[in-house]
């Protein structure tokens, strides 16, 4: 195949920064799989994608000028409906080769085979391959209707008459084959071969670009431009790093990779620059000052390396003036009216006490359905008390009222309220400004932890009870009004929620049955909510319950655990969160003994047998009533077996009470084959099932091992 390399740029307005990367990515894996589908690439073929806050590029090597030719296989209809009696093709035939560009010529070539119900005449060609021009038009097209946009604008084109669609206005189209044009037209647009660099400090524009291969070389060399996502952001962090090496002071940017992916997105030309502001803005909370910084003005905090904020920070601009010291003072006088709001904020907040505001909550709505901010805080506090008298800490119990009654408080701050983000973390500044003790502060700002995944959890029990509280009131109050996830969609972070409870229980080994805490915090619920007028919650219990477990498998499967382990423990429902973890690996143990096969199997044999018994089977068996060698025997197995592995089941050497199973393999193997359970013998039959019921009970205290079964 005589292939060149080939490259495409699409040049618009200003494209959305936090959302650059993914949809510059889309658009450049887009042209890729629909060229490739289309047998325009060669096996080898490269793609680099191209994506700055003004184009959208793709450069794919090995790419063919015309596909090849491809054999067709069209099945017509059948043979008894194409030919007739005498073997001539019949109007139906012909009307269908006509349609496909053939005559009654091409009948005598015409394939014959059985499709299963009769003879299929197949008529079989050449497809003639797509050349570049109409490949690549299908393919950009293809590319710009699956970006991820979630929103595009409507405008009109140069005409004045006719409108297009996309994310923002088009001004240039580039497509290079080699060093050659191809003629391909796109919202308006035709292929050329001139772009556009930097606003500013372009040395040409515009930008005629020579061949597919030297796009990045021109745009970097006459158009001051770094076009490729990844280089440009890996530029800014060597500059980045560069620059807090210049301060002297063993200094470091901020580590945020959502922050770097956007100011990757809003520049074209990064060029670091140092700036600092007053030290006394210091005195607040750097929370304040660090958010500020990164969401109003997209500037690199610089941290000591204890992690305390300097008064230093980063400012990655888009020109490289010979003189930076107006760009930098004019950053530095922007930044310091957001400082001052800042300190303002939080100086007028600690003139009022949190459980002043405490009463205001009653006015903030939560939601239409499950009341006041106000209201849900009496939920959350009715819920942690539970909860500490359930963990039998008689200590806490004085902390955690406190601290659930206070949680809330900070959502009707200045501060929270320009900057959302902070819920909670400004609450322990206020609580500690208050005197009101670690314990205390530290659980206002930690009862929203986990917030994400791999996030830390609270640091104190006051703060796990609170958050546990904080987590369960939200769960059930939104699966009470039917709110749940769907698919990939959970606008209220209910998966987040239960993987914060899971992950409370497991490793803060919390000594709470998962029922008995769900039942509680649901009896709480009501309880406080029926003094509101709050609908009684239906079936939460069953369905929270399910929820947890299944976000429970989820997780141990990402910790690589098989989907055959974690449903034969969890098909158990295991009370103690905190076993779930031993009790895998003795299952995993398990099932690498020689009898694991054959035991999982006859106990999942075992389970249909009990489940098509007439009315309960008692797991008891009376020896008197055991005939048959083989019964007997497996009784007696049992009864040596099953003390051993209740008593290392109740020590929690879980391992040791699954292998001790391990025994009753050839008794289990030999009742099976000499034994007929469903005697006709009424009492011969219930003394059987009793017999099976003993053992399907001693061999799923750990797990459900019928799961191992192939």
């Amino acid at each position: 195949m005589n292939t060149k390399n080939l490259l495409v740029e699409l040049f618009v307005e200003e494209l959305p920064p936090k959302a650059l990367k993914k949809i510059g990515e889309a658009f450049a894996q887009n042209l890729q799989s629909s060229l490739k589908a289309q047998g325009l690439l060669s096996e080898d073929s490269v793609l680099t994608p191209f994506a700055s806050p003004r184009r959208l590029g793709a450069h794919l090597s090995g790419v063919a000028a015309q596909a090849a030719d491809k054999p067709v296989s069209q099945k017509l209809m059948p043979v008894a409906v194409g030919l007739n009696a005498e073997g001539k093709a019949t109007p139906a035939l012909l009307k269908k080769l006509a349609a496909l560009g053939a005559n009654e010529s091409a009948v005598a070539g015409l394939k014959r085979e059985h499709d299963g119900k009769a003879d299929v005449l197949f008529f079989n060609s050449v497809a003639k391959g797509a050349t570049l021009a109409e490949g690549l038009q299908k393919a950009i097209e293809e590319s710009l209707s699956k970006l991820p946009i979630p929103k595009v604008m409507t405008y009109q084109l140069a005409d004045g008459w006719e409108t297009v669609n996309f994310v923002r206005p088009a001004h240039g189209l580039v497509a290079l084959h080699g060093s050659e044009v191809v003629s391909i037209s796109v919202l308006g647009l035709d292929a050329g071969r001139t772009t556009h660099g930097h606003r500013f400090e372009a040395s040409i524009d515009p930008v005629a670009i020579q061949d597919a291969d030297s796009y990045a070389a021109q745009l970097a060399n006459e158009g001051a431009v770094i076009a490729g996502f990844a280089e440009r952001r890996a530029e800014i962090v060597r500059q980045l790093n560069a620059a807090a090496a210049q301060t002297g002071g063993n200094l470091r940017p901020i580590d945020d990779e959502a922050l770097l992916d956007e100011v990757t997105g809003l520049v074209e030309r990064p060029n670091v620059l140092i700036g600092q502001f007053e030290e006394t803005f210091l005195e607040v909370p750097q929370e304040c000052l660090i958010l500020t910084m990164k969401a109003n003005q997209k500037y690199f905090p610089l941290l000591e390396q204890s992690g305390k904020l300097s008064n230093k920070f980063l400012i990655v601009s888009n020109i490289r003036p010979a003189d930076p010291s107006a760009v930098i003072g004019g950053n530095e006088r922007v930044v310091r009216p957001r400082l001052a709001d800042a300190k303002f904020f939080f100086d007028q907040d600690r003139k009022k006490e949190l459980n002043v505001r405490v009463a205001g909550l009653g006015k903030v709505v939560y939601h239409n359905k499950l009341g006041t901010q106000g209201q849900r805080m009496e939920r959350v506090r009715a819920i942690a008390m539970s909860i500490a008298h359930a963990l039998h800490d008689t200590n806490i119990g004085p902390q955690v009222e406190t601290a659930a009654t206070l949680a809330k408080a900070d959502l009707l701050t200045d501060m929270v309220g320009e900057f959302p983000e902070l819920q909670g973390i400004m609450g322990r500044y206020y609580a500690q400004h208050e005197g009101l003790g670690a314990e205390i502060a530290d659980a206002i700002e930690d009862h929203y932890k986990p917030r994400f995944a791999g996030d830390e959890l609270p640091r104190n029990n006051v703060g796990i009870v609170l958050a546990l509280a904080d987590k369960l009131e939200t769960l059930i109050g939104l699966f009470g009004i039917g709110s749940l996830p769907t698919g990939d969609k959970d606008p209220f972070a209910l998966r987040r929620h239960a993987l914060g409870v899971i992950r409370m229980l497991i490793e803060k080994n919390l000594a709470l049955d998962l029922d008995l805490l769900i039942k509680d915090a649901i009896a709480k619920w009501e309880q406080v909510a029926a003094s509101q007028q709050v609908s009684r919650l239906a079936d939460v219990e069953e369905n929270l319950l399910t929820f947890l477990y299944d976000r429970l498998a989820v997780l141990l499967r990402e910790q690589g655990y098989s989907a055959h382990e974690v449903d034969a423990v969890l098909a158990l429902r295991p009370q103690r969160l905190s076993d779930v973890a031993k009790r895998l690996a003795a299952v995993r143990a398990f099932a690498s003994l020689p009898e694991a096969g054959s035991l999982a199997a006859a106990n999942k044999r075992v389970g249909n047998i009990l489940k098509k018994a007439e009315g309960k089977v008692e797991a008891k068996a009376d020896p008197a009533l055991l005939k048959e060698a083989a019964e007997i025997e497996l009784n007696q197995a049992l009864t040596r077996v099953k003390p051993q592995a209740d008593a290392a089941f109740r020590q929690g050497d879980y391992a040791a009470s699954l292998q001790a199973l391990a025994a009753l393999k050839n008794p289990v193997d030999a009742f099976f084959d000499n034994v007929m359970v469903n005697a006709e013998d009424p009492a011969l039959r219930a003394n059987r099932l009793g017999l099976l019921a003993s053992l399907h009970e001693a061999m799923n205290r750990v797990a459900d091992i019928s799961r191992l079964a192939a």
